[in-house]
């Protein structure tokens, strides 16, 4: 037995090597076709050291950092040669690709960044933040309830984008002596700005409900095992085809099934189902979306059943009608001191009393007043292109900041903050997975 563990993991590392070597030689002829950068031109980063498996984490900003870099250039910084290749393909903003810290340093000094952006808490975070002389600022992934949005790594950047009064409230409660005022800058949520942007919809414009399932993955311990393929998802979505009145567009996680085999063959069902049922009935027009957009589904359906995510606070942001599957596993932890106190919730039931539950909150008038109460307490203002400019105000706020400081710092001498013992640990682990 533990030969054969010993001859998978050689197996295994050599398919690493080997992936590691064709993405490098890729990475070169994409690079060289991309040309060089522009020295001193970008005034804002984008650091992201994960590997393509969480470029959702990034997509989701690339339409505000596109409209922001109309009035400061963006770079995005990527440090795993797979999540680079994808970039170099789809992303609208020019990439760096910086594997070492090295390559790292000499972006670095080859550009003016003041301000760099942080989308999640990967550990090589840290690797960037050593370099003072600018801002490091946590922008994340979506706005939650979950137990990640209270973390006291917050601390660690100079600032943070927050979206409102409910995240504010909800770190207050856990980072002590932390300046509110100056540090936490609430900036509603851009990316509902660009949720519809007139491209065509994958879909008529028929009589048919349409209606998002989106859960999440099934997480690595019960305390965020909030996902609802396995629990839900299956009978949910057979009872919303078989009503023949609704259409489902079908978006999961990217990692479902990536713990739990019995939730990866239910997230298999729910996409078999779909493709049959558009054979049986063309008209139907069901979805499986994995695609790297996210925005038109959430303000394109008529109602969305979303697990406990950033999910739910960006379809918050749409001001639409919203269901929240309740977990089956009675260690998840739900924060019940926010919108999660008042939401609309999907117990796991037959897949008739659920489809009667969403035809419930589909239509109820007083569902939507409350959910206009939270769309406030989240986001402030949604009004087309509010949240836009409070980015961008945000963001010239801190390239004045900038300003101020490196007058006031004018003298100083310069620093020598190359990284040593960086690129002595690369050398010791020079396999990149990804």
């Amino acid at each position: 037995m533990e030969l054969r563990r010993d001859a998978r993991r050689a197996v295994k590392l050599v398919q690493n090597v080997l992936r590691s070597r064709r993405a490098q030689r890729l990475l070169v002829e994409k690079l060289a076709e991309q040309g060089p950068l522009e020295p001193h031109r970008f005034r804002v980063g984008v650091y992201f050291a994960d590997g393509k498996v969480n470029l959702y984490q990034l997509r989701q900003w690339y339409k505000p950092l596109a409209r922001l870099a109309e009035r400061h250039p963006v770079l995005v910084l990527s440090r795993a040669s797979g999540a680079a290749l994808a970039l170099l393909d789809e992303s609208p903003l020019p990439v760096a690709y910086v594997r070492r810290v090295a390559d790292l340093e000499h972006v670095i000094h080859e550009q003016d960044l003041h301000v760099v952006f942080y989308v999640n808490q990967n550990a090589k975070n840290f690797q960037m933040m050593r370099y003072g002389r600018r801002w490091h600022v946590f922008i994340n992934h979506g706005e939650s309830d979950k137990m990640y949005m209270t973390t006291n790594q917050f601390k660690a950047y100079d600032y943070a984008l927050i979206a409102g009064d409910a995240a504010r409230a909800r770190l207050e409660k856990v980072l002590w002596d932390y300046d509110f005022d100056k540090r936490a800058i609430p900036i509603g949520r851009p990316q509902a700005d660009h949720y519809l942007d007139g491209s065509p919809l994958p879909y008529p414009d028929d009589d048919r409900e349409v209606v998002l399932y989106a859960p999440t993955w099934e997480g690595d311990r019960g305390a965020a095992a909030y996902g609802s393929i396995a629990s839900h998802g299956v009978e949910l979505v057979r009872a919303v085809v078989a009503s023949g009145r609704h259409r489902v567009i079908y978006r999961p996680h990217p990692r479902s099934g990536v713990v739990d085999h019995d939730y990866g063959a239910a997230n298999a069902e729910i996409k078999r189902m779909l493709v049959q049922a558009n054979a049986a009935d063309p008209s139907a027009h069901h979805v499986v979306d994995e695609g790297p957009d996210l925005g038109w589904q959430l303000a394109a359906a008529d109602v969305a059943i979303v697990d406990i995510s950033a999910m739910v606070y960006d379809r918050l942001a749409a001001g639409r009608p919203l269901l929240v599957t309740r977990p089956v596993n009675p260690d998840a932890q739900i924060d019940t001191g926010g919108y999660l106190a008042a939401c609309e919730w999907l117990d796991r039931a037959d897949g008739a009393a659920m489809l009667e539950r969403v035809d419930e909150v589909a239509h109820d008038a007083l569902a939507l007043e409350r959910l206009g109460y939270w769309v406030e307490r989240y986001f402030g203002d949604t009004t087309p292109g509010v949240t836009t400019a409070r980015f961008h105000d945000a963001v010239d706020h801190l390239m004045t900041e900038w300003e101020r400081f490196a007058a006031l710092h004018a003298t100083d001498p310069e620093v020598d903050d190359h990284d040593a013992e960086g690129e002595a640990a690369e050398q010791s682990d020079e396999i990149e997975v990804d």
